[in-house]
C-alpha cells in the first residue's frame, strides 16, 4: 500500500543500518524521501564500515519511493540550515516527518568495547552525543519551523532501550534518555500546531554498532545475543513509522515512547523475513533471555508486556542487560 503517496520525508544519517531500512520502509509506502550522509558514494570511506548514500537511493528506489541524497555533516548547523532550506524550496514548503537517526559513536563506542567511561578522554561523549543528540535538536528547529506553517507534521527521534538501563556505557546511556525527554518535551510545545513528537525504540537491531559490539564483547555475554535471537533488521522499524506517518490521527500518540515490536503487533506488520520479533518487554522475550536454554520453548511462553513500573524497577537492580 502506498499510503505515503506524496509525502515529503527527511531521514538523517541514513547511509548503513537503521538509517537505511527506515528509509526503504518509507519508500515502499510511497513517499518522497531525503536522505543525508557524508559520502555519495565509498571514495571517502575512511573506515571499514561500508554504506553510502548513492546504495541507499537505489534501495529506495527499488522499491517504489523517491529518493533524493544529500551530502550533509550533522555537525555543522550551516548544512544543516540549508539542506531544510533546499527541502523548502524545492517542495512548496512541504515537510511531513522527520526522522531524526543520524549517530556518530559507532567507531567511539566500538573502540570502548565494554571499559570503564574513566578510562577515555571526555571526547567519548560528544563522539556519542554531538551527532546524535544534539543534531537532533537542530535538525527538529529547522523541521518545525516548516510544519508550524502548515500546522502539521511528525517528528520521529530514534533512541532505545539504553535511556532505561545499562547497554553501551554511561555516554551513550544518557544521550539515549536524553532523546527520549527531548522528544518528550517538544511534544508539548508541537501540539498546538498538531505536530506529534515520538521517540522510537527498536528492539535489538542487527546494526553494524550492535553486531561489532555483540562480536567484540569481552564479557560472557547471553548466548541468545551472539546466535542473533529475536534480532530486528532496520527495515521493520522505516515499515513502523510509514505507518505511523499514515495515521490520520498520530497526535493522540505524542510525547511518548513507542516501541517497533510492539506496534508493528499493533499493524499487522512483518518483518523482511516474514518473521515478527516479539518486544524486549514481552515475557517471551524476557524469560529465555534470562534462561537460554528455555529458547527452543519461546512459542510457548505467551506474549505478554511487563509493565513498566516493573521494567524500571528491574533495570534499577540489574542494569546490565
Amino acid at each position: 500500500m502506498k499510503d505515503l503517496q506524496g509525502k515529503v520525508i527527511l531521514v538523517t544519517g541514513a547511509t548503513r543500518g537503521l538509517g537505511k531500512g527506515i528509509a526503504i520502509g518509507l519508500g515502499e509506502a510511497g513517499a518522497t524521501v531525503y536522505i543525508t550522509g557524508r559520502s555519495y558514494d565509498n571514495s571517502n570511506i575512511s573506515n571499514n564500515i561500508s554504506g553510502n548514500l548513492g546504495e541507499t537511493q537505489s534501495a529506495v528506489e527499488e522499491v517504489g519511493g523517491v529518493c533524493i541524497p544529500v551530502q550533509v555533516d550533522h555537525s555543522d548547523d550551516e548544512q544543516v540550515r540549508l539542506l531544510f532550506e533546499r527541502i523548502q524550496d524545492e517542495q512548496d514548503g512541504q515537510l511531513d516527518l522527520l526522522v531524526n537517526n543520524v549517530y556518530s559513536g559507532v567507531q567511539a563506542l566500538s573502540d570502548a568495547n565494554g571499559k570503564p567511561f574513566w578510562n577515555f578522554e571526555p571526547s567519548l561523549w560528544d563522539a556519542c552525543n554531538n551527532v546524535g543528540l544534539r543534531s537532533h535538536y537542530v535538525a527538529s528547529v529547522f523541521a518545525a519551523r516548516i510544519m508550524s506553517k502548515r500546522n502539521s507534521g511528525l517528528i520521529c527521534t530514534i533512541s532505545s532501550w539504553g535511556g532505561l538501563s545499562y547497554i553501551f556505557g554511561a555516554a551513550y546511556g544518557a544521550g539515549k534518555a536524553a532523546c527520549d525527554r527531548l522528544a518528550a518535551d517538544m511534544a508539548v510545545e508541537l501540539k498546538p500546531y498538531n505536530i506529534a513528537s515520538l521517540s522510537i525504540w527498536p528492539g535489538i537491531v542487527g546494526t553494524e554498532l550492535i553486531t561489532r559490539a555483540v562480536e567484540n564483547s569481552t564479557n560472557q555475554a547471553n548466548p541468545m545475543l551472539s546466535e542473533r535471537y529475536n534480532w530486528e533488521t532496520p527495515l521493520l522499524t522505516g515499515r513502523v513509522i510509514a505507518k505511523l506517518a499514515s495515521e490520520p490521527n498520530v497526535i493522540r500518540r505524542t510525547g511518548r515512547v513507542q516501541i517497533v515490536a510492539e506496534l508493528a503487533k499493533q499493524y499487522g506488520l512483518v518483518d523482511r523475513d516474514g518473521n515478527l520479533p516479539v518486544s524486549l518487554r514481552s515475557l517471551r522475550f524476557a524469560i529465555p533471555f534470562a534462561l537460554p536454554a528455555l529458547r527452543n520453548y519461546s512459542s510457548l511462553i505467551p506474549d505478554i508486556n511487563v509493565p513498566w513500573s516493573l521494567l524500571l524497577l528491574k533495570a534499577l537492580s540489574s542494569p546490565k542487560i
